[in-house]
């Protein structure tokens, strides 16, 4: 469906380690996607939830940096992303495509918060349960300025306002759906975060052991685990790489 996050990639410094590192946390199962390129898929079960690349030496010369991206589907990315450089967005890379599998262009909105807009070139399955443990449970964007990135959103995508939490000091927490249900949410970044960015977070059964396979696994701990409006836990950390991702769970 579009204006959907349908895939979230990793970029990362080690493969091997981020491999071991998310299947210890998440439960994840790698397997190498087939074709010449390197690629690596997770898996939850035999459904593919995510991807892997490795960050080349080209690719570090120009910026990039252990982290996650999400997928934003579009019906044709040619099109979306020559309306993305008029609404004030910024190209990275593309539109590229692999054969029968996907058409895709890395981009920016106009606050600098990276991802991709892409179209999927084969039938995609029926999406697992909400909640499904390992699957991509929320897409959170961090922006310069909520309302404005919204408007971004909402005319690229057809995104549509849920609910909004006043969150005090912090500001207002906007839910945001494409379609009948939420799908994330988006705020304006305190200050001491340096950049707008999109984070997302990975459904794992228990919030407390999840806490506990980060640590063990060598990740970080960046905040919580706190309790969300609408009665979930979640945990921000960094993997040992340095990428920034999450968890989600319906208890502690």
């Amino acid at each position: 469906m579009p204006g959907q996050f349908f895939w979230h990639e990793l970029m990362t410094s080690d493969t091997k380690a981020a491999e071991k590192f998310y299947g210890d946390v998440v439960g994840w199962k790698a397997t190498p996607a087939p074709g010449e390129n390197p690629y690596t898929l997770f898996n939850v079960g035999d459904r593919g939830i995510a991807g892997m690349l490795a960050i080349t030496p080209d690719m570090a010369q120009h910026g990039a940096r252990p982290g996650w991206l999400g997928y934003i589907s579009v019906d044709d990315v040619d099109q979306s992303l020559a309306r993305l450089k008029q609404e004030g967005g910024r190209a990275f890379m593309g539109p590229q495509e692999v054969p029968g599998v996907i058409r895709f262009a890395m981009v920016a909105d106009p606050q600098g918060a990276p991802f991709y807009i892409a179209k999927g070139l084969m039938e995609a399955p029926p999406p697992l349960p909400i909640g499904t443990v390992g699957t991509v449970g929320w897409n959170e964007l961090m922006a310069s300025d909520w309302q404005t990135a919204f408007a971004f959103y909402s005319k690229m995508f057809g995104w549509t306002k849920a609910e909004a939490h006043d969150m005090g000091p912090m500001g207002i927490y906007q839910l945001f759906a494409a379609g009948a249900h939420p799908i994330g949410g988006m705020m304006t970044k305190p200050p001491q975060v340096p950049v707008a960015h999109w984070g997302y977070y990975f459904n794992v059964d228990a919030i407390d052991s999840g806490t506990a396979r980060i640590t063990k696994a060598g990740g970080q701990i960046v905040n919580g685990p706190i309790e969300v409006p609408g009665g979930q836990w979640v945990v921000q950390a960094v993997d040992p790489q340095g990428a920034h991702f999450n968890l989600v769970a319906p208890k502690r």
